[in-house]
């Protein structure tokens, strides 16, 4: 089923694991290689007609401290590589000719092709980690750069680090012709969307999904089934959309997790989509993918 609206699910990013081990790596000087350039939180976007994130290495040169520079892999086969900016290091990238914008509203613009919020979602996740993970887990000593990016190792316990990503899942919970749909704490004013949280250490999606249910809204989960993921960069998640069929309907809510949920039916969660909801209910971006699971719903696809 094509997604074309789904954020971060699409990209054209050959990844070249034994490239990143060879001992002749691309060089990110090279005129043909790409460049993704993150300063600070904000992607440093081209603005010449269509508006672009893989920049050119005369681009990267701009930049007074280059920073790291990540071999994520090849896109059309030119190398790509992601560098982490200091903040301040945006200054050298002014409009019109270049924009710096945050991951999020960009892809809730729809400024660049889908498959570029992929590659860089990639980008962000492990330069992120790399911001995060300068010392070792093991012995506390500062870590070197390997595998062209995509490890860290210890130069006194010899451990290797690996980019972590978090599994999430987020779950359409049906029952007959009506869905639950909760509201966090956080949430803008009249926003409902899919349960979602973390899969814990020894559990399977399935039973992540009965547990984060349970604890939040009091419902017993029978059948789940897997319907969508979406690579989340916030900073490196996976989200693991499910589908679920409640045994029951009586809601008992966890007023910390939750500032309210209710169940919703077809013909409502259509009018939610729409922006037409008497009561101004509405739904996530057409980017995220508790948005795709509503719709699908709605649609009588799920």
């Amino acid at each position: 089923m094509s997604r074309p609206s789904l954020g971060y699910a699409h990209s054209r990013l050959v990844r070249h694991s034994a490239e990143r081990t060879h001992a002749a790596l691309p060089d990110p000087s090279d005129p043909r290689s790409g460049h993704v350039l993150i300063a600070g939180d904000r992607i440093v976007l081209g603005m010449d007609q269509p508006a672009t994130a893989l920049l050119a290495a005369a681009d990267r040169a701009r930049a007074p401290q280059p920073g790291l520079a990540v071999f994520l892999g090849r896109v059309d086969d030119r190398p790509v590589f992601a560098s982490a900016l200091p903040e301040e290091g945006g200054q050298a990238f002014a409009e019109p000719a270049f924009r710096l914008i945050d991951l999020r509203a960009l892809a809730a613009e729809g400024t660049v092709p889908a498959d570029e919020l992929g590659l860089l979602a990639t980008a962000k996740s492990v330069l992120t980690w790399h911001a995060r993970n300068r010392f070792c887990a093991n012995c506390g000593t500062p870590t070197e750069i390997g595998a062209a990016g995509f490890r860290r190792d210890c130069p006194a316990c010899a451990a290797h680090h690996f980019p972590r990503t978090d599994p999430v899942v987020i779950m359409l919970i049906r029952r007959g012709e009506a869905c639950l749909l909760g509201r966090a704490p956080h949430f803008r004013e009249g926003m409902y969307s899919c349960l979602a949280g973390f899969l814990e250490p020894g559990e399977t999606i399935e039973d992540a999904v009965r547990r984060e249910t349970m604890e939040e809204v009091g419902i017993a989960i029978g059948p789940v089934r897997y319907h969508a993921s979406q690579p989340w960069p916030f900073p490196s998640s996976l989200m693991i959309g499910c589908v679920a069929d409640a045994d029951s309907e009586t809601i008992a809510l966890d007023p910390v997790e939750l500032a309210d949920a209710r169940w919703f039916g077809r013909a409502e969660i259509g009018l939610m989509i729409a922006g037409r909801h008497p009561d101004g209910v509405t739904v996530p971006p057409p980017t995220a993918i508790a948005h795709l699971l509503m719709r699908d719903f709605c649609d009588g696809l799920i």
